[in-house]
């Protein structure tokens, strides 16, 4: 960390996070303002043992990451379709049909647009777009939500 407050938001205080920053093999996707799924939890096996009533061994099973979800503000930028055609349509054609897949970042920004913690995705590809719902007689938010699909994640600290 090279900023004061970066160590105070990280060493000290809970760091608070306005918006996440995602990207694809360093290009920008977008600014979220939500991020669900970054998630990893371990199957179990059950070994019972002869003899053993007392207990059952559980034994580490299987990594299973879901997918993540991102939601945000609709925004004029046409990176998150761009790398979205890459994987699907036309684009998968022109690859022979195999999938892209890439490296992935989401990076949790505070309101002062300091980095304060990274996540890097393992071969990360979209595999849901909604745009917004449209309805003339409420004045609600035009949002749109990204889902991606990935094999893991390292977290990293990330330098102001």
């Amino acid at each position: 960390m090279s900023s004061p407050d970066a160590m105070t938001l990280l060493g000290t205080e809970p760091a608070l996070s306005s918006r996440f920053l995602f990207e694809v093999d360093g290009v920008e996707i977008g600014l979220f303002a939500s991020v669900r799924g970054l998630a990893v939890s371990s199957q179990t096996e059950d070994v019972k043992e002869g003899g053993q009533n007392g207990f059952v061994h559980h034994l580490p099973g299987r990594l299973e990451w879901p997918n993540i979800v991102f939601s945000r503000g609709l925004t004029q930028s046409d990176a998150l379709f761009t790398w979205m055609n890459k994987t699907a349509g036309e684009g998968f054609a022109a690859n022979s049909n195999k999938i892209v897949r890439a490296t992935g970042a989401i990076t949790a920004m505070s309101s002062e647009g300091l980095r304060l913690r990274s996540w890097s995705l393992d071969s990360v590809f979209p595999v849901r777009w909604k745009g917004p719902d449209f309805d003339g007689s409420t004045d609600t938010l035009l949002s749109e939500e990204l889902e991606v699909a990935h094999h893991g994640f390292k977290a990293s600290n990330v330098t102001g």
